[in-house]
């Protein structure tokens, strides 16, 4: 705890902590003992209408880490449950984190500012609720590459060194993550009153969730069915986006899963270099439960957990609130299946879906990983062939017979399009990323960052990804697969 305190406004409009009382703890981190920031998100500090001007740099670091009480504020640590790898965790919450409170940017949005690795709290079941600043650094770049690759997500406000070491295996430079959402409530967040048997609660979060994030449903005359409709449908969106970007997540834990549609929490995740539907990163994850291709079965699964904690407010007859919420959860696949295939058509040109589009988009697939071809790469290539120069998309092929078999019925396909091959291939180079936080660069970005308190690497990795879909000279390797003797690749939960 510290006596610090800066007379700074952020104009905070704490709903959560003014609203839900007995959803957290009140609670203010420790305070760092040489806090320095890392990296200010000045973009986003522009966009939520903060005004650090009168703070000097060591200051905004100071209040960025945590332990720095501030004019309006309600510190806290909220309390949710979850499954985790399929087994139910009763009682979880932020171990490692605080909600320092909520502002309201020039365009009416609400932001969470939230702080990762800011001391214990009484979730942190023996932790030490820190944070190393390797995995700070990896969400910092992950969660803002996926921002501007258009995928739903927390941002990062800032990366600020702590000035004191953690343990992990060994001694570690600690650090904090400052970052935003839209709210941190989860699906864990239900299933803890859920569980507990208070469906009190769970009303009042439920009315709270819908005021907050879908108002437009709360005249509906099945709110809280049309409240798990319009998650299921958020959720249906953000996955079909990862799979169309090659992310994997790798910790899908209910308590992982925002009611938003955000992604959250960047532990044991990558992005994939060669195609592979079965691709895992975390190193805990033996049996491939969240593994790249059961993404889209996952968050079914975890959805199918948030209608049970609804039963009780859809309907009074439980018979009928099962029947309303499976039909819900039923219509998560097409609804995803829609949104998946209308990106990957984007992907390979296509305006509009027509039918055998998705025969074509899996043919594909099923060549890429047989021929274990790089998902970023090819997809960015297949503009240059729209154009009729195939040598870029040929030379990432051993055996070129099975592309040429699809590209000739790529080619009969693309002559229903009503855009011309120029229009098609900056279509397809407006979807396709050429550059990605790929695996081996962001790990070489860590590894300077922490064995020699380098971050030009760290730096220069967010300049490239900041544009990823704009081609810029001298940026080649930022281009390339993974060396050979890169990998096997494994990330790890926790930070």
């Amino acid at each position: 705890m510290t006596s610090k305190s800066f007379d700074i406004n952020f104009n905070f409009d704490n709903s959560y902590a003014n609203q839900l009382e007995g959803f957290y703890v009140p609670f203010i981190g420790d305070e760092a003992p040489a806090p320095k920031i890392i990296k200010l998100n000045d973009a986003l500090v522009k966009e939520l209408g903060l005004d650090f001007s009168s703070l000097k740099t060591e200051n905004i670091a100071a209040i960025l880490s945590g332990g720095i009480e501030l004019k309006g504020a309600s510190p806290l640590a909220q309390v949710y449950a979850g499954h985790q790898f399929g087994g139910f965790s009763p009682r979880l919450g932020d171990g490692r984190a605080l909600l320092l409170g909520e502002v309201i940017d020039p365009s009416g949005k609400r932001h969470d500012i939230h702080l990762k690795g800011s001391g214990r709290t009484v979730y942190s079941r023996g932790g030490d609720g820190k944070a190393a600043l390797a995995p700070v650094l990896r969400e910092y770049i992950l969660g803002e590459a996926m921002h501007v690759l258009g995928v739903p997500t927390t941002r990062a406000l800032a990366a600020v060194a702590t000035g004191e070491n953690v343990y992990r295996e060994s001694l570690l430079p600690g650090a904090v993550l400052a970052r935003t959402a839209s709210s941190h409530i989860r699906v864990g967040t239900f299933q803890y009153f859920a569980t507990q048997g208070d469906i009190g609660k769970v009303k009042q979060l439920s009315d709270y969730t819908i005021e907050r994030h879908y108002p437009e449903i709360k005249a509906t005359q099945r709110p809280y069915l049309e409240l798990l409709r319009v998650v299921c449908d958020r959720q249906a969106v953000l996955i079909a986006k990862w799979m169309q970007v090659g992310f994997v997540h790798g910790v899908m834990n209910t308590d992982n899963m925002t009611i938003s549609g955000e992604t959250i929490d960047y532990g044991p995740c990558a992005f994939i270099d060669d195609y592979n539907s079965a691709a895992v990163f975390s190193s805990i994850d033996h049996q491939g439960r969240y593994a790249f291709g059961n993404q889209v079965h996952m968050a079914q699964w975890n959805l199918a957990r948030l209608a049970e904690t609804l039963l009780p407010v859809i309907d009074d007859d439980p018979e009928e609130a099962v029947s309303l919420a499976t039909a819900v959860i039923k219509e998560f696949a097409e609804t995803y299946q829609i949104c998946w295939l209308k990106g990957m058509c984007k992907k390979i040109g296509f305006t509009e879906v027509k039918e055998g589009d998705l025969e074509l988009v899996q043919q594909l697939l099923n060549l890429m990983q047989a021929e274990k071809v790089d998902f970023t790469l090819l997809f960015r290539s297949i503009s240059s062939a729209a154009c009729g120069e195939f040598e870029e998309l040929r030379a990432l092929f051993d055996d070129t017979s099975g592309l040429d078999e699809w590209l000739a019925l790529w080619r009969k396909r693309s002559e229903k399009e009503p855009l011309n091959s120029d229009a098609r291939a900056e279509l397809m180079d407006s979807v396709n990323p050429l550059y990605i936080p790929r695996n081996h660069l962001v790990e070489a970005a860590l590894q300077a960052a922490e064995k020699d308190s380098d971050f030009k690497p760290f730096e220069k990795l967010m300049a490239v990804l900041d544009k990823p879909f704009e081609k810029r000279d001298g940026l080649e390797e930022y281009t390339k697969a993974a060396p050979t003797d890169f990998g096997p690749y494994k990330t790890f939960c926790g930070t």
